[in-house]
């Protein structure tokens, strides 16, 4: 999954998206692998969080509501990375409402552990020189790059789910429309990176978050 210090997205095409959507979406992990047809809007460019699946020690496969109850929220999608989500929806979803966006590979809840081995998870962070690399970092960098928008705490908050805050401020941050401009910000970051990657070799590379 990765080759000379970049990712390797044609190792297996079904984790793309859903590297790139936890990542600029901050989206955990159980959210991201709960999400279903229906929560992803890629014309008006967002998604909703409305679910979250944990795994129990025994192996156990719970689904439930979100973290949090700011949890449950509206987050913008960047469009540098919508093409790859209609990619992946073309081929790896079901097309009804109700069909999970990242199934296994038999079609039903992705488990951590599975998108571990079939990723190569392990060896691709080593490969970019970011040993110990988990998922969860990948929510850390989108909140990162969320911030350097410029957006206030609140705003922040209420993208990231955060429930540190009263949910009256979820709607004003919704009237007010901060998160699509957090979201374009994100966009530009990762139009930047892109064409510098462009630049550098010639060819499109897949961006990996810096830690």
């Amino acid at each position: 999954m990765a080759n000379e210090e970049r990712a390797d997205f044609n190792h297996d095409r079904r984790f793309y998206a859903l590297v790139l959507l936890a990542t600029f979406a901050s989206l955990r992990w159980g959210e991201a692998v709960a999400l279903r047809r229906s929560d992803l809007d890629l014309n008006a460019g967002t998604v909703r969080v409305r679910a979250a699946y944990v795994e129990r020690s025994t192996g156990e496969l719970l689904l439930g509501p979100p973290k949090s109850q700011a949890g449950r929220r509206i987050v913008g999608i960047p469009d540098a990375i919508i093409p790859a989500l209609r990619e992946h929806l073309s081929i790896f979803a079901k097309d009804e409402p109700g069909a999970l966006v990242f199934p296994g590979a038999k079609g039903g809840p992705l488990r951590r552990g599975n998108f571990n081995k079939l990723s190569a998870w392990p060896h691709a962070a080593e490969s970019i020189g970011m040993t110990g690399l988990h998922f969860h970092d990948l929510r850390h960098a989108g909140n990162h790059f969320a911030a350097q928008s410029g957006a206030g705490l609140k705003d922040l908050m209420a993208r990231m789910g955060h429930d540190s805050e009263r949910a009256a401020m979820i709607y004003q941050h919704e009237a007010r429309g901060a998160d699509k401009a957090i979201t374009t910000a994100i966009d530009g970051h990762v139009q930047a990176e892109r064409h510098r990657g462009e630049d550098d070799d010639g060819a499109a590379g897949v961006l990996v978050p810096a830690g």
